[in-house]
Order: C-alpha cells, then sequence, then structure tokens
C-alpha cells in the first residue's frame, strides 16, 4: 500500500514531450468526462462566485484566465454558466503543451474562448485579470514550485485567484484507480489518475505553502469528489 503522508513528486505520463495527439486528445476527453460526473465544473463555478459574489461586476465584462487549460472544457463550462446567466466574459486560457492548445481550438464547442501556447509565467499583457485559476494543475509542480505559482496568480489577478485541485487520500486513490482500470481508454489516465492523487493534497500542506508565500487570507474547502477549493482574495490580504 503506498503511503500517503508526504505527497509523491513521480512525474506524470502527460507531463513528457512528444506524446501523441491522438493520446492527448483521448486524455482531454476522459477528464472532461470525469470533471463533469464527479462535480470538478461545479467546484470551479463555485470558485468564480466566491470571488465575484460582492463585487459590483455585472455591469462590466469579466476577465478570466486559466493556467494549465489543457483542452479547454473548464472554460466551455464557464462561458456556458456565463451565458446563462447574461455575465459578459472574456476568457482565456494558457497551456505549455502546444497539443492540449491544439486540441482545444479544434473543439467547435470551444469558440469565443481565447489560447495561448505558453509557459504562464513567460505571459504578461500588462493588463490584469479580474480572476485567475486552476485546475488539476497544481499537482504537477514541487512544493517550492507551487509557492512562487500562489505568489505569481496573487499578483497578476485583480480579485483573486482559485484552485480546483486533488484531496490526497487512499480512499481517492483506490476508487479512481479501479474506475479507470474498469471503464478508461487511456494510458494516460489509467496511469495519471491515480498518481495525481498521490501528489495531491491535504488541508495541512495548503496551510503550509500559503504561509510561505505569505498570502495570509484564503479559504480552504473540501469538496466531494475528494477535491479541494482553495480561495484567495486579493481584497481580503490587501486589508
Amino acid at each position: 500500500m503506498p503511503s500517503f503522508k508526504n505527497r509523491s513528486y513521480k512525474k506524470e505520463l502527460l507531463d513528457a514531450d512528444n506524446i501523441p495527439f491522438a493520446a492527448i486528445k483521448r486524455n482531454m476527453q476522459e477528464l472532461d468526462f470525469i470533471n463533469r460526473k464527479l462535480g470538478g465544473h461545479d467546484i470551479t463555478l463555485d470558485g468564480i462566485v466566491a470571488l465575484i459574489k460582492d463585487q459590483p461586476i455585472f455591469n462590466k465584462q469579466l476577465s478570466i484566465l486559466e493556467i494549465g487549460c489543457g483542452g479547454g472544457d473548464n472554460l466551455r463550462v464557464i462561458k456556458q454558466w456565463a451565458h446563462h446567466i447574461k455575465l459578459p466574459v472574456a476568457l482565456l486560457g494558457i497551456d505549455i503543451n502546444e497539443e492540449c492548445i491544439v486540441f482545444a481550438e479544434s473543439q467547435a464547442r470551444n469558440e469565443g474562448i481565447q489560447f495561448l501556447h505558453s509557459d504562464y509565467r513567460s505571459v504578461s499583457s500588462g493588463i490584469k485579470p479580474d480572476i485567475i485559476f486552476s485546475s488539476l494543475f497544481s499537482h504537477h509542480f514541487t512544493d517550492e514550485e507551487l509557492v512562487s505559482q500562489l505568489q505569481w496568480m496573487q499578483a497578476n489577478s485583480e480579485l483573486g485567484f482559485f484552485i480546483n485541485d486533488l484531496h490526497r487520500h487512499p480512499l481517492a486513490f483506490y476508487s479512481i484507480k479501479v474506475l479507470t482500470t474498469l471503464f478508461s481508454k487511456s494510458y494516460l489516465v489509467k496511469n495519471d489518475a491515480p498518481l495525481s492523487v498521490q501528489r495531491g493534497f491535504k488541508r495541512e500542506d495548503w496551510q503550509r505553502l500559503f504561509n510561505s508565500a505569505n498570502i495570509q487570507h484564503y479559504t480552504c474547502n473540501w469538496r466531494w469528489a475528494f477535491r479541494w477549493l482553495v480561495t484567495c482574495n486579493n481584497n481580503a490580504n490587501a486589508n
């Protein structure tokens, strides 16, 4: 039985170079399915609501940036939600994997969303988006890298940022291992989904990371199925 006391730093297959496009496509499709069926997209929408609920933003366009956007499924769900509530949004997704961006741009449902192939740290337009977020992205990094990432997200967002990522827990590990073994047709998902849980977080991990980043005001809420919604309101940190 693997240990869940500390985060694993074993690299996921998706982090390798030169993955065939067909494999990337299948991986993105299955991740979208997992997010829809296990509530991942709902958590992302809750992160946005948490940052805008006290803001008079409904009379202007809300700009949202996702780092590590993958196939764009999170941004697509945001677009649909914003259209339903008549909230004007400008959506940008950034990913360092060019094949992910190619796949995202090929999806007709992603029309109206801007995508950019880049390391998020290299992007500087001079105009801060209102909200920056990531979903199933943080666990790809070491603790040291994450401290810098948290600081970058705070410094480059107007309202704040949020993170939607995995709870490191044995039940989550064995559940997703069984489910992907039975139903997944992606070798990337079968390998990476359980490993992602091992690379995930406990509450004390977030506490340590935010302390190291010198960010005092944030919320860390557990969500089904074995996720964390971590939200940082820049206005609270400015007080």
